[in-house]
């Protein structure tokens, strides 16, 4: 058990935990927007830069061959996608 610890796989193991967590991150948002059918306080810029930060990752993803990287980040630029539409959908309390 030690070896795993000290091992690629538990390297890989923690790649993977940190980004499922991070790719859903944005979870709680998204649904508080789509039940409250606002998105006054949420930064278009931040998600903007969000996107733009993941589109990086996952660019880097494909270079380094790395699944994990890529198929998480990519759950994550569909996931900030969504809230983008949403915040436009939404904004100024619009419940369209």
């Amino acid at each position: 058990m030690n070896d795993f610890f000290k091992g690629e796989d538990f390297t890989q193991v923690i790649g993977i935990v940190a980004g499922i967590l991070t790719a859903t991150s944005l979870l709680p948002q998204m649904i508080k927007t789509f039940r409250e059918k606002k998105a006054n306080d949420i930064s278009l810029v931040m998600l903007l830069v969000l996107l733009g930060g993941i589109g990086c990752w996952i660019y880097y993803g494909f270079l380094r061959k790395d699944l994990p990287i890529i198929f998480t980040n990519s759950f994550s630029f569909i996931l900030n996608i969504i809230m983008i539409v949403m915040q436009a959908k939404y904004k100024k309390g619009n419940k369209k």
